[in-house]
């Protein structure tokens, strides 16, 4: 099997063992309890921008200078390990504003959730340099430990007791697990002496990233935050069990950005790769959505059950959310790859669209509704953008 099938297989468990122990904590957990579990996971994905950051920077860095991977990898692992303890302390000095935000049972999910940024930080910086140097093999164990540990200690902790705590702290033990087996893959890697200018190439590099990252993230979570402030507990636990559609719909096709962001780096390729990955994700995402019609009785069981039956109506709705996201990030990636950095502004804008008018709902089916047009309005925007950017780019013969 090549590395795209090793991949592709790896990254299929990884979203389902990820989202397993998302639809086991919504049945365990019930609406009321959910809700909060699922807006600290909606935080850990925008707070994850900094370990996707380093991911692509190091894949883009060692893809395009071969020649300098052992001084990349010491730039990106030095930048990794400190970065990952000043965000910690950033999420430590936040968790009484996340307590009330998201109205927690109390503040200690909050720091947990702080104390999982740092594996969860160093896990990105070292699943970059494996993509970079395209070693399939370690970086498909890397993903599968990212989500099989997750279900397995998961479901325990929420068999022994089902509150937003006990799940939270079963994913930040989880996540240590991808950053051993990094580890483990690197430890024989000989770097290069540090280089200071080349760390401050490689952090600039990683902000960028980051923030663009950062602005998809805060659109495509920002939702659940504002459900759990402007809706009931029963009102934004129903809409966070939709959400696991949505989710699984946006993570499904993510093995073809990450087998597609190389050729987006080349000048030659990344027009055609652009067009063909976001055909691959659009037939992806119609086959989910025409699933979640026919077969929404199945899906429903996999989302929490019957006592959130009022949402099995709009599941396809969820699920175009997600495909519609799923291009998004494909964008966004195509962006990064190109090293574009302006179009980071037009989704800002949209979660700015997003918040406002979702402060203004009052039902489940009016913030779906927003943030469906919202989104759909914005993929339009920056695939004309990006299509007449690489309008003059020559085709690989």
């Amino acid at each position: 099997m090549d590395g795209g099938g090793v991949i592709a297989i790896a990254i299929v468990v990884m979203n389902i063992a990820t989202y397993g122990f998302q639809m086991v904590a919504a049945r365990l957990m019930g609406p009321d309890q959910y809700g909060g579990l699922a807006s600290l996971l909606a935080v850990a994905l925008v707070v994850a921008v900094l370990q996707l950051g380093l991911q692509a920077t190091a894949a883009r860095r060692i893809a395009t200078e071969p020649k300098d991977v052992a001084g990349v990898e010491r730039a990106i692992l030095h930048i990794a390990y400190r970065a990952s303890l000043v965000l910690c302390a950033i999420m430590l000095a936040l968790s009484p504003v996340l307590e009330r935000v998201l109205r927690l049972d109390s503040i200690y999910p909050a720091l947990l959730l702080a104390l999982g940024t740092i594996p969860l930080t160093v896990m990105g910086a070292q699943a970059g340099i494996l993509q970079g140097e395209r070693r399939w093999a370690p970086l498909a164990l890397v993903y599968l430990a990212v989500g099989v540990p997750r279900i397995l200690i998961g479901t325990v902790a929420l068999v022994v007791r089902p509150t937003e705590g006990s799940a939270i702290a079963a994913v930040t033990l989880a996540w240590f697990a991808p950053v051993v087996v990094g580890w483990l893959a690197l430890r024989g890697n000989k770097r290069a002496a540090d280089a200071p200018h080349q760390t401050r190439a490689v952090l600039a590099e990683t902000w960028h990233g980051s923030f663009a990252l950062l602005a998809f993230f805060a659109l495509s979570n920002v939702d659940i935050v504002i459900a759990r402030n402007v809706l009931s507990d029963t009102e934004s636990g129903l809409y966070a069990s939709g959400l696991i559609l949505t989710k699984a719909v946006l993570f499904l096709p993510q093995f073809v950005t990450v087998i597609a962001f190389p050729a987006m780096t080349s000048a030659n390729e990344r027009r055609r790769a652009l067009l063909w990955s976001l055909a691959l994700v659009g037939v992806l995402g119609l086959i989910c959505i025409a699933g979640s019609i026919v077969l929404s009785g199945v899906a429903m069981i996999f989302i929490g059950g019957s006592e959130y039956a009022p949402v099995e109506d709009q599941l396809w709705l969820f699920a175009l959310l997600g495909t519609i996201l799923s291009s998004l990030q494909l964008l966004i990636y195509s962006v990064l790859a190109r090293q574009s950095h302006r179009s980071a502004y037009l989704v800002w804008v949209a979660v700015i669209v997003v918040v406002v008018g979702g402060l203004q709902v009052a039902s489940v089916t009016a913030l779906l509704s927003l943030v469906c047009v919202t989104d759909a309005v914005l993929l339009a925007v920056l695939l004309a953008l990006s299509l007449w950017r690489m309008r003059d780019d020559t085709p690989a013969q």
